[in-house]
């Protein structure tokens, strides 16, 4: 259905919340938790599942951090291994959400967000109208891949999310890239008896690897079972090949499938379209109160890797739950 007509069918049946949040990852959900506390009426719009990024990780993932600091809204999150998995924190946020009622709309994609008075904004999705008076976009940066911009990246057989090793099992099989999620990938799929090859722009794998898994890379790499071009590029990929630029020129490999993992990006064109500031250089980071974590827009605020703009490596899930608190405090006090 066009927008045009959800607005129209919608528009005589408003659904008014003090508070709405864009995003149910664990920070959306933490928001929730805190506004909950507050007796604060709201509602999360997730336009995927519950914890949707968390849920686009590949399936044997294991995160850095220890569970204690993934915990949000005070509830204890137990797990078997030093290093809690993927599976481990679906079932922890899906087990607080329910626990706790969380009210979350799932599926429901915000399209737009209209001020419409001093103290009103109006939120469009995919399903209906909403108003509010307060905003908080905890939006994550998992939904808009890098891409490689090359001849042939639209192919069927290009992977920008990486999820089971097994479906590559003895493929001739690309990853871009040399960070965690290319690592990953390479050394697992490997693991399932693909011929790996890999490609980065970089002279080396990345500082930011996992400790635990950059010595087995860097052996797999200098043994021989893992192919490297260091300093190189992807060119150009075609159905049976690929076609890579290396320092020693021009090379075609034949390949099945290619794994961009490049990284991500936050939709920081959202946030424009709504009004908030956006730094002038590189890293365009969104203006907001450090204290507060509202933004230039009065009522609407920010939380989680969002507030990093580019820089998507400053702010992660044990370093923001924070963010909630001084909201929802910031809120409470506007509200009395």
């Amino acid at each position: 259905m066009h927008l045009q007509n959800i607005f129209a069918l919608k528009i005589l049946d408003q659904q008014h919340h003090n508070l709405i949040i864009i995003g149910g990852g664990p920070i959306g959900i933490a928001c929730a938790l805190a506004a909950k506390e507050k007796a604060i009426d709201y509602v999360i719009l997730e336009k995927g599942t519950l914890v949707n990024s968390l849920y686009n990780y590949p399936q044997s993932m294991t995160f850095f951090s220890t569970s204690e600091r993934l915990e949000i809204g005070g509830v204890p999150f137990v797990s078997i291994h030093p290093k809690p998995s993927r599976a481990e924190a679906l079932e922890y946020y899906r087990r607080v959400t329910a626990d706790n009622k969380i009210n979350i709309h799932l599926f429901e994609e915000v399209k737009e967000v209209r001020e419409i008075d001093y103290n009103t904004y109006q939120v469009i999705t995919t399903k209906s109208v909403y108003t509010c008076t307060y905003l908080i976009l905890a939006t994550g940066f998992y939904d808009i891949p890098y891409l490689l911009n090359v001849p042939g990246e639209d192919l069927p057989k290009v992977f920008h999310y990486y999820n089971d090793p097994h479906f590559f099992s003895f493929q001739k099989v690309l990853v871009v890239g040399a960070m965690n999620s290319a690592v990953d990938a390479a050394l697992e799929t490997w693991r399932k008896g693909a011929e790996v090859t890999m490609v980065t722009r970089n002279s080396e794998i990345g500082s930011r690897v996992k400790y635990w898994v950059k010595p087995d890379i860097e052996n797999r790499i200098k043994e021989g079972s893992i192919k490297a071009y260091f300093n190189s590029s992807v060119v150009a990929i075609r159905e049976n090949e690929v076609d890579i630029n290396t320092p020693e020129g021009f090379i075609t490999i034949k390949n099945n499938w290619v794994l961009s993992m490049t990284g991500y990006q936050p939709n920081l064109n959202f946030l424009e379209k709504i009004g908030i500031e956006l730094s002038n250089d590189q890293v365009r980071k969104p203006v907001y109160n450090e204290e507060t974590h509202e933004t230039n827009k009065r009522n609407i605020f920010l939380a989680g890797v969002i507030c990093g703009g580019m820089n998507t490596h400053r702010l992660f899930i044990e370093n923001s739950r924070e963010h909630a608190e001084k909201i929802i405090n910031k809120i409470a006090v506007t509200n009395l």
